[in-house]
């Protein structure tokens, strides 16, 4: 059946000559496949913009109840993003959070919620004035829809130890929002990504390594 849908590319890979495969998080469905034919030809090389990783999409799709490779039958982009790939620090967040979504977005429930967090947090990344911090908040945040967020530090942390001061702005952060301020130095920034990971790949399973995280590290130092 036809049904209209808002969407977030997390993925696109390429199939065949011409074709590609992307993985869209839907409001309605959640996490869905479908191909589209003949954007990589020559004449239609454009339209592969579209569907690159955290583009935000309305679509009326062919949904199929029964899940596997579906299609698109009509596709915009409902918000252009002004600077993600203009701000070299914007980008490297925006990256980083792709591999997030790749890796713990697996859940099909409370798929509306999640997807307007996700959206949100994606158009508030675009304008932030200051996002040195944003990956943080949004890891946290995340969490929450995932059903495994922290209330207290130790909840975080588990065995692993922190100092005062650190701890004391880990607990600042697990109340932050994207609006909120916290100063952080390069090192104290660092300390406070490496435990939100690992918490991550304590709740998630087959969470492993990130590749994005090294670039990140870099750009924002």
């Amino acid at each position: 059946m036809l049904v209209k849908t808002k969407g977030i590319v997390f993925r696109l890979t390429p199939y065949g000559d011409t074709s590609v495969i992307v993985n869209v998080f839907t409001d309605q469905f959640g996490l869905q496949s479908y191909i589209v034919n003949g954007v990589r030809s020559q004449t239609k090389t454009s339209k592969v913009a579209l569907f690159q990783p955290l583009t935000l999409l309305e679509m009326v799709v062919y949904h199929k109840g029964h899940g596997g490779i579906m299609r698109i039958k009509e596709v915009k982009c409902y918000h252009l993003y002004q600077n993600l790939s203009q701000q070299v620090n914007k980008s490297a967040i925006a990256l980083f959070i792709n591999e997030i979504l790749n890796k713990a977005v697996k859940d099909q429930t409370h798929t509306a919620e999640l997807f307007e967090f996700i959206a949100n947090s994606m158009m508030i990344l675009d304008t932030h004035p200051k996002p040195e911090n944003f990956h943080l908040i949004f890891l946290l945040g995340l969490s929450r829809h995932l059903g495994f967020a922290p209330n207290h530090t130790h909840e975080v942390l588990g065995v692993h130890w922190m100092d005062e001061q650190e701890e004391k702005l880990l607990e600042h952060l697990l109340r932050m929002d994207y609006q909120s301020e916290i100063s952080l130095t390069y090192p104290q920034r660092q300390i406070l990504l490496s435990s939100l990971i690992r918490f991550y790949q304590t709740h998630i399973d087959g969470f492993g390594e990130l590749k994005s995280l090294p670039v990140l590290q870099e750009v924002l130092r």
